[in-house]
């Protein structure tokens, strides 16, 4: 399989055209790459070099994740590892949900951001609502941007990717599709996700400064009954892997666990089948 420049294009979001525009990237990609978005990216910028120091001192261990809320630190020894895959990704990060734990030094500009991050997610679920056909939206219980009011499931994820020790060979993050609504990545702070596309290639995701990276999850995948793909992705390593890190801060978006995602599954039992698939639950909790 070769890999090619990415031919994912960048979306106004002040182009009128904008929603339309938005679902078609989509609906061919997984994955819609916008500009000119309400994100406050100064302070995203803050954040990583924040956490990057956080990480770098020792100190997370203190928040250590709680294996049942979910919340906390996830250090290399206990990260996930894609679904079908025995080996942990070679990260580390910090889950933060709006009621779970965080630093207090840097509780504020991760609670502001997740905030905005939400509200930006919620108008865009309206302008998927709005794109989409009678037919895919006709078996849906609530409006998209319904499900995810009063939800404590979203969360997001601070993720450093440290320089990788010569020899080892364990990868960023392997081949693997979200499990959630839509991802929200604001422009992480050096190259390395690469998308595989509906032809059979692996391309480079663009990774400009002010951009921000939106991608289907698996659970709005069964919610329109494939009408929009979730779409396989990784992270791989660049030629300066050996010695220096990667920050990146994507939120995840999930509905309320009772939301019926299809006939197989709710929000809720969909979440435990995966978190048991990626190796952050037991096989037995699924």
């Amino acid at each position: 399989m070769s890999l090619k420049a990415s031919v994912l294009p960048l979306i106004s979001c002040k182009d009128p055209n904008f929603p339309r525009l938005f679902v078609d990237s989509l609906r061919n990609f997984g994955f819609g790459a916008l500009v000119d978005h309400p994100l406050d990216m100064p302070r995203v910028r803050n954040i990583y070099g924040q956490w990057r120091d956080y990480f770098s001192a020792g100190l997370a261990n203190a928040y250590a994740m709680d294996p049942v809320q979910q919340d906390g630190y996830f250090s290399l020894q206990v990260a996930e590892h894609a679904k079908g895959s025995c080996q942990r990704d070679f990260k580390e990060y910090f889950q933060y949900y709006s009621w779970g734990r965080c630093p207090p030094k840097l509780r504020e500009n991760l609670a502001a951001h997740f905030e905005q991050a939400m509200s930006f997610a919620g108008e865009l679920l309206t302008h998927i609502e709005q794109e989409a056909t009678p037919e895919v939206m006709v078996n849906l219980g609530e409006p998209l941007s319904g499900m995810i009011e009063g939800s404590r499931q979203s969360m997001l994820r601070v993720l450093h990717y440290p320089p990788m020790p010569e020899g080892m060979s364990a990868p960023r993050a392997a081949p693997h599709e979200d499990i959630n609504l839509l991802t929200l990545l604001p422009a992480a702070d050096g190259p390395g996700l690469e998308i595989f596309t509906r032809d059979g290639e692996w391309i480079k995701a663009p990774n400009q400064p002010e951009q921000l990276l939106v991608n289907i999850g698996d659970m709005l995948q069964e919610l329109l009954g494939g009408w929009l793909p979730s779409t396989t992705h990784r992270v791989v390593h660049s030629r300066d892997s050996e010695t220096h890190g990667r920050m990146s801060l994507p939120l995840f978006l999930h509905p309320r666990p009772e939301v019926k995602l299809s006939a197989r599954y709710t929000a809720q039992s969909y979440l435990q089948e995966r978190l048991g698939e990626l190796g952050v639950l037991p096989a037995a909790s699924t």
